[in-house]
C-alpha cells in the first residue's frame, strides 16, 4: 500500500477530531471521546479491546481509520537511569527520543522533524541535515511510548529533541495540545516547554494559541558570535528575538523565558561575555540554563572548565538572574543535549549527510516536507 492509499491515522487525530470522525461515521460524539481515551490514556491499540465501544462502530473504525505508532527498534540505558528510545517511522526514517528520572519527576525529550535545517554549528543532529517535519501522530506517539515503557505518563515534557519545533509548527502545537488532554497524558502546560532557536515570526504565533513554557537557545550575547554559532540569527537578529520573547511572557508576572546556553572553551563563556548577557536580559523575566559541551566526533569545540561555568554562573545570579547549570545526564548513551545523533548507527534513508544552509525561508507553515536540505 503506497502513502497515498492509506488509511487516516488514528494518532493524527485530537480530541474534537476524534469526536467529528465518530459523528461523520453515525455514531455519537461521545464515541470519539472514549476512543480518544482508549489509545492516550489506556495505551489501547486494538479496537477489539475497546470494550466500551459497539462492535458496529469498531468494524466502522476498521474500515475507515488505522492506528500506526513509531516503532522502537532500540533502547540505550544509562548508568544514571537515562534512555535513549530509537524509533522508526513508516517510511523506514529515525528519530530518538530521550527519557530522564530525577527523583519523583520524570522528564521526556521529544524529537519534531527528522534532522534539522537550522545548521547550529556545536550540535550534533545538525550533522545529518533536513530530511522532514515529523505527523502529529510521530510526535504524539513518542510520547504514547514512553508512557508504556515505564508505566506512567511523564510529568515534564520537552520539546528539545531532533528538529526545529516551530518549523514544524502545526504538527507541534497540536500534538501538544494532545499531551495536555485531560483525556490523554494530563501534562500541565507549565510542565511542557518547547524550545526554540528563534524563529521569531512564530513565537508571535504560538503565544496567540498555546500557553506552554518557551524555551529560547541563545549561545551567545552579540549578534556577531550568535551569527557564528546559531545561523538562524542572521535571519531573526537578537533585536527582533528578544522584543518576541518578551511578548510571550507578556504581564504574567509568574512566567519567564528559559535561555539555554552551552558553555564553549574559549568561545562565549568569559566573564565579559557574561556582563554583555545581563545587559540583554534587562527587563525580561528569565531563567538562565547553562550546558556544558558535550562533544563529539568532528566538531571543534570543547567544554568550558567546570570553574569558569561556575563563575559565569555567579556573575549572572549575582545580577539577580535565575541561573543553574545543568547536570549532564546519558553521556555513555550519546543522550545529552546536541548528541541526539551521535554514535548510533545512522540508517536512514536522508538526502545526504551534508551541511545545511539556512533556506531563503524558513518553513512557517508546519507543512511536511518543506525546507529539504541543501545539495553540494
Amino acid at each position: 500500500m503506497t502513502n497515498a492509499e492509506l488509511k487516516p491515522n488514528l494518532l493524527d487525530l485530537d480530541l474534537a477530531d476524534c469526536e467529528r470522525l465518530v459523528l461523520g461515521l453515525g455514531f455519537k460524539a461521545f464515541h470519539g471521546r472514549s476512543l480518544f481515551k482508549w489509545i492516550h490514556k489506556h495505551g489501547v491499540v486494538d479496537y477489539d479491546a475497546m470494550t466500551d465501544l459497539s462492535r458496529a462502530l469498531r468494524d466502522a473504525l476498521r474500515e475507515s481509520v488505522e492506528i500506526r505508532l513509531p516503532r522502537i527498534i532500540h533502547d540505550q540505558p544509562s548508568a544514571d537511569g537515562t534512555v535513549k528510545w530509537i524509533m522508526e517511522l513508516e517510511d523506514g526514517q529515525r528519530i530518538e527520543t530521550v527519557f530522564i528520572p530525577e527523583g519523583r519527576r520524570t522528564t521526556i525529550c521529544v524529537s519534531s522533524q527528522v534532522g534539522c535545517a537550522l545548521n547550529c554549528s556545536f550540535c550534533a543532529t545538525a550533522t545529518q541535515g533536513f530530511n522532514r517535519n515529523l505527523t502529529v501522530g510521530e510526535i504524539a506517539g513518542q510520547i504514547w511510548h514512553a508512557t508504556r515503557q515505564t508505566g506512567a505518563a511523564p510529568s515534564n515534557v520537552v520539546m528539545m529533541g531532533m528538529g526545529e519545533p516551530l518549523a514544524n509548527f502545526d504538527a507541534v502545537v497540536k500534538a501538544m495540545d494532545i499531551m495536555q488532554d485531560d483525556f490523554a497524558y494530563m501534562i500541565a502546560k507549565t510542565r511542557l516547554t518547547l524550545s526554540t532557536s528563534g524563529i521569531v515570526p512564530n513565537i508571535y504565533r504560538l503565544r496567540e494559541v498555546s500557553d506552554v513554557s518557551l524555551a529560547v537557545s541563545l549561545h551567545a550575547p552579540n549578534d556577531a558570535l550568535r551569527d557564528e554559532l546559531v545561523p538562524i540569527n542572521r535571519k531573526y537578529p537578537l533585536a527582533e528575538l528578544l522584543p518576541a520573547c518578551k511578548a510571550y511572557v507578556g504581564a504574567d508576572k509568574r512566567r519567564r523565558i528559559t535561555w539555554e546556553y552551552v558553555m564553549l572553551d574559549g568561545i562565549n563563556d568569559s566573564l565579559a561575555h557574561a556582563k554583555q548577557m545581563i545587559r540583554l536580559l534587562e527587563g525580561i523575566p528569565s531563567k538562565v540554563n547553562l550546558i556544558p559541551f558535550n562533544p563529539f566526533p568532528g566538531n571543534q569545540y570543547g567544554t568550558s572548565p567546570p570553574e569558569r561555568i561556575e563563575a559565569f554562573r555567579a556573575r549572572l545570579a549575582g545580577a539577580g538572574i535565575f541561573t543553574m547549570t545543568r547536570k549532564t545526564r546519558g553521556d555513555e548513551i550519546a543522550a545529552a543535549c546536541g548528541q541526539l545523533v551521535g554514535r548510533v548507527e545512522d540508517r536512514t534513508r536522508r538526502l545526504g549527510r551534508v551541511a545545511v544552509a539556512i533556506p531563503a525561508e524558513i518553513p512557517l507553515d508546519g507543512r511536511a516536507g518543506a525546507g529539504k536540505a541543501a545539495m553540494p
